[in-house]
């Protein structure tokens, strides 16, 4: 199979967490990396038995035997986030997950500091909201910007300096949010943390070089392009870099490429606040997601028909991918009255691709007011797996039809993704030339020596 990148090229909640739970289900898969967020993912996956999980820092390849996961440099580990996580794993019959589980020790800490900030921020702000998740991603990457002390992983293996950071994380959001939630003290944090160091692995860069060599690596981004930092609507976007930069700056150090992979829904939704210019009402009403409902956080769970305009631009932001996933194509089949998005209407004139260009809130900030004020052309939907094909000139090489591995099938074309299935006998010949051009996208090390402190927004 190779090593492959998932990346979201929608608002999140596509389904990448049962895209790489079958790619570790039908291949040898030694690992997955996580490469952006934290503990705000949620990728559900449903194994064949009816077992659900909802992933956030495991990656969701962990129902496979062995397949072990590692929390790369980029991710924001929250340690007792983790602890609870693995509880739940283990009701769901994986008493391992912590066993196969590294830490890079230069991944930043989310602690119960950076958690009140976010929800004290996200809260002051009323009516004008942007949308989180709660769980303080957004102040993790903002305090470590403004300080250079900001906790990181390896620290929880020095317990006389980790309980100074964990002070001064403390007394910067008492002093930035004073009648904010009570939080815990000091000491009880840093023995929590501590013993999360003395469960885990701790490791340096070299390891993922060594997974990376051992065998084939499924890299899972969290969120979706359409919210990342630079390239997503401003203010209505995430303090994450969601799209293939961060899993290539990885690969490329070890000397290692990878197939990258876009993974979007046959339809489009999105969580909470910000343009949404395909939303439908009956289409909210009529398809809830069992497991994708309105948050305290997030907020409302909105749905709409497949914007051709908005994923065009996610891959040209993305730098291109070599082959999509479609999911939901069970849905799809259900409802003829889904249509495409093949245009707006916007600025007195019919747009079919959205500017992408460098890393520029002001520029985004002006595309969202737009977006908000766009009206959607719409054309069919039809045999969706040939429209996107058709609009996105990108081949779909992966077509899910329901939450489980087994419900996936390979596209028309074979990919270095495909192996052998139980269903299908295209997966016994799976190598050939994948699709789509791409071309090279920013590294996150050039993105992240632009950035400046601004409000936390997720």
């Amino acid at each position: 199979m190779g090593h492959v990148i998932v990346v979201d090229l929608g608002f999140g909640d596509a389904g990448k967490g049962t895209v790489v739970d079958h790619l570790c289900a039908a291949s040898p898969v030694g690992a997955v990396v996580r490469f952006n967020g934290g503990a705000q993912a949620a990728h559900n996956v449903v194994a064949a038995d009816g077992r659900h999980h909802t992933f956030a820092q495991f990656g969701s390849g962990t129902f496979t035997p062995g397949v072990r996961t590692h929390l790369s440099r980029f991710m924001l580990v929250d340690p007792l986030a983790l602890a609870a996580e693995a509880d739940h794993l283990r009701t769901a019959g994986v008493p391992d997950a912590l066993d196969r589980l590294t830490v890079d020790r230069d991944a930043l800490l989310t602690t119960p500091y950076h958690r009140a900030a976010n929800r004290a921020r996200e809260s002051a702000r009323g009516a004008d909201r942007h949308g989180s998740c709660g769980m303080g991603i957004g102040e993790t990457a903002s305090y470590a910007l403004a300080h250079d002390d900001a906790p990181r992983a390896g620290d929880c293996l020095s317990p006389a300096r980790l309980r100074r950071r964990l002070t001064a994380v403390r007394d910067w959001y008492r002093a930035a949010f004073p009648q904010g939630e009570d939080v815990p003290d000091v000491e009880a944090c840093a023995d929590a943390f501590t013993a999360f160091a003395e469960r885990v692995a701790i490791v340096g860069g070299e390891h993922l070089h060594d997974l990376l060599r051992a065998g084939n690596v499924v890299f899972e981004g969290a969120q979706g392009v359409l919210l990342d930092e630079w390239h997503g609507f401003h203010p209505y976007t995430t303090w994450s870099t969601t799209t293939f930069a961060n899993a290539e700056t990885l690969l490329a150090e070890a000397g290692e490429s990878a197939y990258r992979l876009g993974v979007l829904r046959a339809y489009a939704t999105r969580h909470g606040p910000g343009p949404f210019v395909t939303e439908d009402p009956v289409l909210t009403a009529d398809l809830p997601d069992r497991h994708n409902g309105t948050g305290r956080w997030q907020g409302a769970f909105r749905v709409g028909h497949l914007d051709a305009v908005a994923l065009r631009y996610a891959l040209d932001a993305a730098g291109g991918a070599d082959g999509l996933a479609v999911t939901h194509l069970d849905v799809a089949g259900a409802r003829p009255d889904l249509r495409a998005c093949v245009a707006y209407e916007m600025d007195g004139g019919r747009v079919e691709r959205l500017p992408a260009g460098p890393p520029d809130l002001d520029r985004q900030a002006a595309l969202t007011r737009r977006l908000l004020r766009a009206r959607p052309v719409y054309a069919p939907l039809g045999r969706p797996v040939e429209t996107i094909e058709g609009l996105l000139r990108t081949p779909v090489v992966l077509r899910s039809h329901g939450p489980a591995s087994g419900d996936k099938f390979p596209g028309h074309l074979r990919t270095p993704i495909d192996r052998g299935g139980p269903r299908d006998q295209d997966l016994d010949q799976r190598r050939g030339s994948p699709g789509g051009g791409r071309c090279v996208s920013p590294s996150a090390a050039s993105r992240s020596s632009r950035r400046s402190p601004r409000p936390s927004r997720s």
